[in-house]
């Protein structure tokens, strides 16, 4: 019970896929066919040989091991797509930080000036005051 090529054409694309050849993927199907057509799975099993459910567990285990590595490289996939957004997040957070202390550098300065100049306007002051103290002290 077969399928016919035209059936078996379909799969190719998954055979390369999975390096299955299109006659296991055809004993596959017609084993599905077999068990799905009123046959019990426990006599199903009881039909196989020995090499037979050897080599269908080895199947079994390579496709399991092919799906294994799949989502391990999805995963190493989905982990270095949120490196490279970490790291243009810490760019832009870092780029953003530079201005910040530049603003406070700028702030700084001018912050360093404006004390100079009312130490400078104060002590002008002081001695305005001087002057202004010994000019009303002799007219008395």
């Amino acid at each position: 019970m077969f399928l016919g090529e035209e059936a078996a054409a379909q799969f190719q694309l998954p055979v390369l896929e999975t390096r299955f050849t299109a006659d296991d993927i055809q004993e596959w199907l017609s084993d599905l066919f077999q068990s799905n057509s009123g046959s019990s799975e426990g006599s199903t099993r009881a039909v196989y040989s020995d090499d037979e459910r050897k080599k269908r567990r080895m199947i079994s285990n390579r496709e399991s091991a092919r799906r294994s590595r799949w989502r391990k490289k999805k995963q190493l996939e989905d982990l270095t797509e949120e490196l490279n957004r970490s790291a243009v997040e810490n760019q832009v957070l870092k780029n953003e930080l530079n201005i910040v202390l530049n603003q406070c550098y700028l702030l700084w300065r001018e912050n360093e000036q404006l004390t100079s100049e009312y130490v400078a306007l104060r002590t002008r002051l002081s001695n305005l005051y001087r002057i202004l103290g010994s000019m009303q002290t002799p007219s008395q």
